[in-house]
């Protein structure tokens, strides 16, 4: 069943319950290019999976629904400098090999997009998503056509971890928690949670208007 989406109400509902009021012209030129995405290829899945889509932007790029490098970050060199300090403090526990470090060629894999690809070896499986040498030129991972492709197909295919968005929302399963395992474990997953189902009725016109839920 393809569910119109209507727009204005959207873009009105996320400013209010997830933009403190107020939407720049970038946050809104990156959640048109995921749902321009969404309409053209999914139109017909289930709207919880776009919804949980959006959520992920929203967190991996810090509210800024534009493709980013991991963090923030003008350039890799800095971004590096930033990572090395944090890790020599302790502050990234989870990691064990620091994997933004430059290879032999000099490139660096860290997290680059709406949803931070890492690893060398992300890279490669999403230049065969993409069509575009991620391995040759990581930076075209912030390219918003190919952040978009990465982040929907990564996140409907498991891509990134063996889960997958139908995995934990599906027919019989509305797992908003869990569904953070298909990008990064269980990190922050509650907070991923809320973000989500505040997507999801922004997504959802007349489900707010009491009428039929699409």
């Amino acid at each position: 069943m393809v569910v119109h989406m209507d727009r204005i109400f959207f873009f009105d509902a996320v400013r209010q319950e997830l933009f403190k009021g107020e939407l720049t012209q970038p946050q809104v030129v990156g959640m048109t290019a995921i749902l321009d995405a969404w309409q053209k290829q999914f139109a017909q899945a289930d709207l919880r999976w776009l919804a949980y889509i959006l959520a992920t932007a929203y967190h991996e790029t810090a509210y800024t629904m534009q493709p980013v490098r991991e963090t923030l970050a003008e350039s890799d060199m800095r971004a590096v400098e930033i990572l090395e300090a944090a890790f020599a403090a302790g502050r990234l526990s989870w990691v064990t090999t620091p994997y933004w470090r430059p290879d032999e060629d000099g490139r660096c894999w860290l997290g680059r997009g709406l949803v931070q690809l890492t690893h060398k070896r992300n890279y490669e499986a999403m230049s065969a998503l993409t069509g575009i040498d991620l391995v040759a030129e990581p930076d075209r991972a912030m390219e918003m056509d190919a952040a978009v492709t990465i982040l929907i197909e990564g996140m409907l295919q498991g891509s990134f971890t063996g889960h997958k968005l139908a995995d934990h929302l599906n027919a019989t399963t509305e797992d908003w928690v869990n569904a953070r395992r298909i990008v990064n474990g269980t990190d922050r997953a509650e907070k991923l949670a809320g973000y989500a189902m505040a997507f999801n009725v922004a997504l959802r016109p007349d489900a707010a208007r009491g009428g039929p839920r699409g």
